[in-house]
């Protein structure tokens, strides 16, 4: 079974298979839908394209409107940011500097109606120095490969969360 788990405002991902239902309740317990895992993508992301629009291109390429991803790899430079939970926004920084993709996760989903890439990723820098992250636009590849596992059942769809100001899955 692959369970996507909106826990509070925690996000948790399993891969399993077969769609069989769907349960929304309060936000004080977990909701949560079920799908039927379908086809399995390998592929290698381009060079010197964004990293989140090169998911994107892919998965609309392939009429893919809810997954699951691990990247792995290296980058040019990288957009990176994390949420300050008082004033709900992002606070992003930019370093302009190879590093390699240590682990890159991430899910597809909708918002808006349009492929919406959601990705955080842990990366590396010659010396082993870690950093890391939700991942922006303006990540360039160097070069990465992709594992993408297309997930069916009713497309999740992202709003906007009052509580936390942030697009979740609507469960």
């Amino acid at each position: 079974m692959c369970y996507l788990i909106l826990l509070k405002t925690s996000l948790s991902q399993f891969l399993g298979a077969k769609h069989v239902q769907e349960e929304a309740t309060s936000m004080d317990t977990i909701s949560h839908a079920t799908f039927e895992t379908e086809r399995c993508i390998l592929g290698r992301l381009p060079h010197g394209k964004d990293l989140i629009r090169a998911i994107e291109d892919l998965c609309i390429e392939n009429s893919i409107q809810t997954g699951v991803f691990f990247v792995i790899g290296a980058v040019i430079s990288v957009t990176l940011g994390s949420y300050d939970q008082n004033q709900q926004v992002y606070v992003t920084f930019k370093k302009e500097e190879p590093l390699e993709i240590v682990n890159c996760t991430g899910n597809v989903s909708l918002k808006d109606g349009k492929v919406a890439v959601h990705a955080h990723a842990v990366l590396a820098d010659m010396n082993g120095q870690t950093i890391g992250g939700h991942i922006f636009s303006e990540t360039i590849v160097y070069a990465a490969e992709i594992y993408l596992r297309e997930l069916l059942g009713k497309p999740l769809e992202r709003e906007y969360d009052s509580i936390t100001g942030l697009s979740l899955w609507k469960l």
